[in-house]
């Protein structure tokens, strides 16, 4: 209910603090503490995310400046910047990373869809790259001869929910194939890869566990062809769809099994695509035709405008703290962050996208308005500060 609350305490009420308590309780985060609880520095971190504060000393000055209203903001008394600093430090992030998840798993339940219509869960699996100053950021190695820092949040994206389900950040030196290994797989779901996971040994324990995944081939990618189809509906693109094996010695060794290529044609890029999977059209379990392969790795394009959104809109790219606790304190509550949103979208039946509600919550968080007031006037007209909100063509790239 409204009854007078900040837009911020609104947002917050959609989060379940009990949960959040019991987190914090388990891994001792609230030991010997007063005032600044963890609650304090969710809300805190939170509304740092949300009204784009770009440095602690900022975020600081801000909660200083809200001092009568800190209470009902969520944020206690003593939100200063020492004591944020020392929080972000020394709490462990092992309790908002857990909360992330139970934020995550809400947020997928209330948005729960079936687009594709094939039995299982659709997944776009890629990471980006953050670079970090090595100087300031000593444990984040990327590139030493350069004196480079760097991390790689590597994520699992739901492509039917919009919501991201797993992250694995690792140095920004660790290659993205190896975090394949990290992943939760689950069977009958699909996994969607760009051609830099073109791991052979590694698909081939998708297909062991009764999942499946369509990859972006390479040139070099040799096949051996034993079954294909000659007859493709006019203008779909294919220009082929075999079953067959992976050839060389190498790769036939990794991939024993039969495996699937789709040839595919852009007309509006002019280009050729290779698609490998081992979802078949013959098979019992699901019927996939060369297109849906196609269209299952142009949804790729959901991830990628999602990392853009992420450093874009919350702060990503400028963290309040060099420790490794605080950078995945600061990386969880983004997440969050991300996901509150994702949920209020959802349950107040919004027709904004979530970029523009953001946009309005980062000039609104100390008002008084409904919320539902505050998305739906047609009178807020937002301005897309996306440089390109339009969604990517991978086919492009």
């Amino acid at each position: 209910m409204h009854n007078g609350k900040f837009v911020f305490s609104q947002l917050l009420d959609f989060l379940d603090k009990d949960i959040f308590l019991r987190i914090s309780n388990k891994y001792n985060g609230n030991r010997y503490v007063k005032f600044f609880t963890c609650w304090n520095q969710l809300a805190v971190l939170m509304f740092g995310q949300l009204s784009n504060r770009e440095s602690l000393r900022d975020l600081a000055l801000a909660t200083q400046a809200l001092s009568r209203k800190a209470f009902h903001l969520g944020f206690g008394k003593y939100a200063t910047k020492s004591n944020l600093s020392k929080a972000n430090n020394g709490r462990d992030y092992h309790i908002f990373e857990e909360f992330a998840y139970r934020v995550i798993a809400e947020a997928r339940e209330c948005r729960a869809t079936d687009i594709f219509k094939l039995n299982g869960h659709v997944y776009a699996f890629d990471s980006t790259t953050i670079e970090l100053c090595l100087n300031a950021f000593k444990w984040a190695v990327y590139r030493k001869n350069q004196r480079k820092g760097g991390i790689k949040v590597h994520t699992l994206y739901d492509i039917e929910t919009s919501i991201p389900t797993f992250f694995h950040i690792t140095e920004a030196r660790v290659n993205d194939m190896r975090a394949m290994d990290a992943i939760p797989y689950e069977e009958n779901s699909f996994y969607i890869f760009d051609r830099g996971y073109n791991d052979f040994k590694r698909l081939y324990a998708i297909e062991s566990i009764g999942a499946y995944f369509v990859v972006r081939g390479k040139k070099n990618n040799d096949f051996r062809p034993m079954k294909w189809k000659r007859r493709f509906p006019p203008g779909s693109g294919i220009l082929s769809d075999a079953i067959g094996y992976m050839d060389g010695q190498l790769t036939m060794g990794k991939y024993p099994d039969k495996i699937r290529r789709v040839i595919y044609w852009n007309e509006e890029s002019k280009r050729k695509f290779i698609f490998f999977t081992n979802a078949f059209s013959e098979d019992d379990r699901l019927d996939i035709s060369p297109v849906m392969v196609a269209e299952l790795y142009h949804n790729r394009w959901q991830i990628e405008l999602f990392f853009k959104w992420l450093k874009q809109h919350l702060k990503i790219k400028k963290f309040w703290g060099t420790s490794e606790n605080a950078v995945r304190i600061q990386i969880y509550s983004a997440i969050t962050a991300y996901c509150m949103m994702a949920i209020v979208q959802k349950k107040m039946r919004t027709q904004r996208p979530i970029y523009e509600m953001l946009q309005l919550v980062s000039v609104s968080l100390t008002e008084t308005l409904p919320l539902g007031e505050l998305f739906d006037k047609p009178n807020n007209n937002i301005i897309n500060e996306l440089d390109d909100s339009s969604e990517p063509n991978l086919f492009n790239c």
